[in-house]
């Protein structure tokens, strides 16, 4: 049995699910210009890796043709991951609840099959049964109700129809363990303070990851939501996650 999921930490001035919903949009359009930056440099270029590995969980290429949803979709890079397949011929509705962010990544998706809508992932701007995949790259975590989202995403995709997450975990082998966790807490904050000006956006992210549901609890709360042929894979020695499920 698994426990209880750890709850998402919003930044200390949120209170109620409103307020940090509130809170985190504004943190996120207060970064948005360099976030792309701060990703890329902070990550050593490997989050384009695992955006990869995602695409290639999502099994796009049984309808390459098909309509597909990327939820959190922050500056489209997942959304673009998969527009640029070879054989890739369908559309892409890519959400995000901060116009800012979703403005920074118009200039990568020109003559993209890729269409950016500033919406509540809790609230999606779809019809039921209207998609043939859907993907989250490092968002889940900061959604308001995770419960909520992984319904509401059930409910706009066709039955059937595949879901994979992407989302940071914590190592959970010594050295490494160790040695990321100063990494992560200690190194990432400073840096991202300096580079991104924000004064606690780059804390956020850490307290964010550690308050995080286990790999297995995000597994139960997919299968609670009525998914099926529930998976999920670590990788870079535990430093992120890829969920995949069913609707």
């Amino acid at each position: 049995m698994t426990s209880s999921p750890r709850r998402n930490l919003a930044p200390p001035e949120a209170e109620s699910q409103g307020e940090r919903a509130q809170a985190i949009r504004e943190m996120f359009s207060a970064i948005a210009s360099r976030y792309d930056l701060l990703n890329h440099l902070l990550s050593l270029n490997i989050d384009r890796s695992w955006r990869r590995r995602a695409v290639d969980r999502l099994g796009w290429d049984a309808r390459p043709d098909g309509r597909y949803l990327d939820v959190c979709a922050g500056t489209l890079d997942l959304a673009i991951e998969l527009a640029r397949r070879p054989g890739f011929t369908g559309h892409l509705l890519a959400v995000d609840f901060s116009q800012p962010m979703l403005r920074n990544g118009l200039p990568k998706i020109a003559r993209l099959a890729v269409a950016p809508a500033c919406a509540d992932a809790l609230r999606l701007p779809a019809a039921s049964d209207s998609f043939d995949g859907a993907m989250a790259a490092f968002g889940i975590r900061n959604l308001a109700d995770i419960e909520a989202g992984l319904r509401e995403l059930k409910r706009a995709l066709r039955p059937g129809a595949r879901l994979v997450i992407l989302d940071f975990a914590m190592p959970r082998r010594w050295p490494l363990k160790w040695l990321y966790r100063f990494y992560f807490t200690r190194l990432l904050p400073f840096a991202g303070r300096i580079i991104s000006k924000h004064s606690h956006a780059y804390t956020y992210l850490p307290e964010s990851v550690l308050r995080f549901a286990e790999p297995e609890e995000v597994a139960a709360l997919l299968t609670g939501a009525g998914y099926e042929d529930v998976g999920w894979e670590l990788m870079s020695g535990g430093v992120v996650c890829t969920w995949w499920a069913r609707a």
